[in-house]
């Protein structure tokens, strides 16, 4: 028993050596996050898009419309406003986080705008993104979904050029639970406690010129 507890300490050591870029975790998880918000900040409102307009109140009218109408939207109260917030959270957010910088700052709106889509859009169809009766927490409709999606298959096998239509990629039922808003949340506290990473980062650097102490 000894020389088994003297192995794994002797591994466990080994595994220990990798501490030196323990910064990794916290940046792949910023690159891997800056692009899912960028690009939902840019579908709500991008400033720089050509013939846009840099108007917040104009380019963000349609998203607007939808958080605040009560019959084909959300019917969210001060749609305006929360439009404004919700693309200054993703959009500029993505850019802080690509920077690496205020990144516990930034973490916070991100995951308050994460809640209020799962509670708000998603919270009604369950867990799955995509119905699979594969995956854990299927919903109640997810076989029926499932049977849905494999008669149209068999109709554009029949009657359509399936080949062309799945040349790139399957088709699948949309179920549009919490899942992929779930785990940007669990990524996003993950960097809420982790901070930025050591060396690539600008708070990082900050902190090394500013803070007493500094980190190591």
């Amino acid at each position: 028993m000894g020389v088994l507890i003297n192995f794994l300490n002797k591994a466990q050591d080994l595994l220990n050596l990798v501490r030196f870029a323990d910064f990794v975790g916290p940046v792949l998880l910023r690159i891997y996050l800056v692009p899912v918000f960028f690009l939902a900040g840019s579908n709500k409102w991008d400033p720089f898009a050509e013939g846009g307009t840099f108007n917040p109140v104009e380019g963000l009218k349609g998203i607007a419309n939808w958080f605040g109408n009560p019959d084909w939207g959300l019917g969210l109260p001060a749609p305006i406003l929360l439009a404004i917030l919700a693309w200054a959270a993703e959009y500029l957010g993505a850019i802080a986080l690509a920077l690496g910088v205020a990144v516990r700052w930034t973490c916070i709106p991100l995951m308050f705008t994460m809640v209020i889509a799962m509670t708000t859009v998603h919270l009604d169809n369950g867990w799955q993104a995509l119905h699979d009766l594969k995956s854990p927490y299927p919903a109640a409709n997810a076989e029926a979904a499932i049977d849905r999606l494999d008669r149209a298959k068999s109709i554009l096998e029949e009657h359509g050029n399936y080949g062309w239509l799945t040349e790139h990629g399957s088709l699948v039922s949309l179920n549009n639970g919490i899942e992929w808003a779930a785990t940007y949340f669990i990524m996003l506290m993950a960097l809420f406690f982790l901070g930025g990473g050591r060396y690539l980062s600008v708070d990082y650097w900050i902190a090394r010129k500013y803070r007493i102490p500094a980190p190591d």
